[in-house]
């Protein structure tokens, strides 16, 4: 350590562990310690240096109004307690308010469908990420949910569109399907097959009837060309 960095310790302890007799009665610490670094303790000991909440703002308004004073909607204040203290207190309020939903919408999930997309070899130690980009669209209008995705390795030219009706006793036309970009914005036939591949960076539904997908030139060079295409569902 530095002369300057003793120095800096020593006037921090000079400033914040003055004796304090009148907290000689009081478990714990007999010194007025560190204001910041009570709050920070994890632990349910009351405050050692507890805020004056003299003139704030705040507690004389709840303090006027009637209706407020025992509204069960404020979270309760606790002036002699850390913030690990209100911290506990306030998760264990919201796990409270959450569970009742938690239960009513778990219990009303069920499965629609099931669909295989790829397998994988069992010996494999590690599961490959093969799914990507997964988007949700719902089309009020036709009451039909969209899932965009793409699967990487062998087709990441094709992005994939997952299409189910609101309604999971009614099913539609073309469930699943891929649309394969490729080479389709070569200029002329003639050019080579490989010359001009892509694959698909993003997409996202633009409205109930586009698809905007962000595509990418699939050959390792430098300056790789980006296109933005707007793709009707039709």
């Amino acid at each position: 350590m530095t002369q300057k960095d003793i120095t800096f310790v020593a006037d921090f302890l000079t400033e914040h562990f003055n004796e304090a007799p009148e907290l000689y009665n009081r478990k714990g610490k007999y010194f007025n310690v560190e204001r910041v670094g009570q709050y920070l303790k994890d632990e349910d000991d009351d405050l050692v240096s507890p805020p004056n909440t003299e003139g704030n703002q705040w507690f004389n308004f709840l303090k006027d109004s009637t209706h407020l004073k025992e509204s069960p909607l404020l979270f309760p204040y606790y002036p002699e307690k850390s913030l690990h203290f209100v911290k506990r207190q306030m998760e264990g309020i919201i796990d409270q308010c959450l569970q009742k939903p938690a239960d009513a919408v778990g219990k009303s999930v069920h499965q629609a469908v099931c669909m295989s997309l790829y397998k994988i070899s069992q010996s494999e130690d590690s599961t490959p990420q093969l799914f990507k980009l997964p988007f949700l669209w719902n089309d009020k209008t036709s009451n039909l949910h969209y899932v965009l995705f793409t699967m990487l390795e062998n087709s990441i030219s094709k992005i994939h569109i997952l299409r189910r009706h609101t309604d999971t006793s009614r099913s539609v036309s073309n469930g699943i399907l891929a649309v394969e970009f490729g080479n389709f914005l070569n200029n002329s036939i003639n050019e080579s097959s490989d010359s001009r591949c892509y694959s698909c960076l993003d997409a996202h539904f633009y409205d109930d009837e586009t698809v905007t997908v962000v595509l990418k030139e699939s050959v390792q060079q430098e300056g790789k060309e980006r296109v933005l295409a707007q793709l009707p569902l039709s």
